[in-house]
Formats: C-alpha cells, sequence, structure tokens
C-alpha cells in the first residue's frame, strides 16, 4: 500500500510517517503533486556478522611501511611530469 503526503506534511508528522513504515506502508512525499522521494521499510540484514570473517584474505607485506620509490613520491605530490 503507497500513501502520498506533501513535504510539509512530512516534516510536521516524520514520527508518525515512519511509524506507518515500520507497519508495511510506502510513503510517496510530493512537491507541488511531483513524487520526490518515497520511505520504505528497511530490509533486514541477511545473516549475522562475524567479526574476522576475512581474517587470511590478506597479508601485510614485509615492506609496507618502506619510503615510496622516488618517482611515485613525487607523483604524488605533484611534482613528477
Amino acid at each position: 500500500m503507497t500513501k502520498s503526503v506533501g513535504v510539509h506534511e512530512a516534516k510536521t508528522h516524520l514520527s508518525r510517517l515512519l511509524a506507518e513504515v515500520e507497519g508495511g506502508t510506502e510513503i510517496a512525499i510530493t512537491r507541488r503533486g511531483e513524487e520526490v522521494a518515497r520511505l520504505v521499510p528497511s530490509r533486514p540484514r541477511s545473516g549475522k556478522r562475524t567479526l574476522g570473517g576475512d581474517e587470511g584474505l590478506f597479508v601485510v607485506p614485509e615492506n609496507f611501511d618502506d619510503p615510496l620509490p622516488e618517482d611515485m613520491q613525487a607523483a604524488l605530490e605533484g611534482r613528477g611530469g
């Protein structure tokens, strides 16, 4: 079900409109009769997030903190040509 409201009503009654959206109603926000935005229920996150799930996919190389080669450093600083 979709309901249309003007911008002024949306600003004035945002909390009430959000409660309607939580109940499954889509709200079209209009300006001078033209739809400019839509409030829709958010989708629940899929699956449980696990800390460290990507462990081992990337290994920091030994030379990670070494200085960059001079030509690359110069290019990054805008000195290259």
